[in-house]
């Protein structure tokens, strides 16, 4: 089982999560973070941390957002791990909770 980070993180890029990964499966994209499947332990931490709530266990993800779990699994693969705590992005507050934005997600 693994967690996976949803569309909510697009454009947001809270890394608040990072900071209680004990394995650091967090890796980071421009305006996207993502978790690494591979070394997820699912130890439940970072979901209670994210201020976007997106975060979910892998059986929970919300039906029309599980082309996530590819999708972290595949980029996982590319993108740098992160495992300090970084400012999210600066307009982040203006895009938490507005839906429809895998289109603005920048690999």
């Amino acid at each position: 089982m693994t967690f996976v980070v949803t569309e909510n993180c697009i454009k947001c890029k809270f890394t608040d999560c990072v900071d209680v990964c004990p394995v650091d499966c967090f890796h980071e994209g421009l305006n996207f973070l993502v978790i690494n499947p591979d070394e997820c332990i699912d130890c439940t931490l970072c979901e209670p941390e994210c201020p976007a709530n997106a975060i979910f266990s892998e059986d929970e993800v919300p039906e029309d957002q599980t082309q996530f779990i590819a999708l972290n699994a595949e980029l996982a693969k590319i993108w740098p791990i992160i495992t300090e705590v970084k400012a999210p992005n600066v307009d982040a507050d203006d895009w938490n909770g507005k839906s429809g934005k895998i289109e603005f997600l920048q690999k």
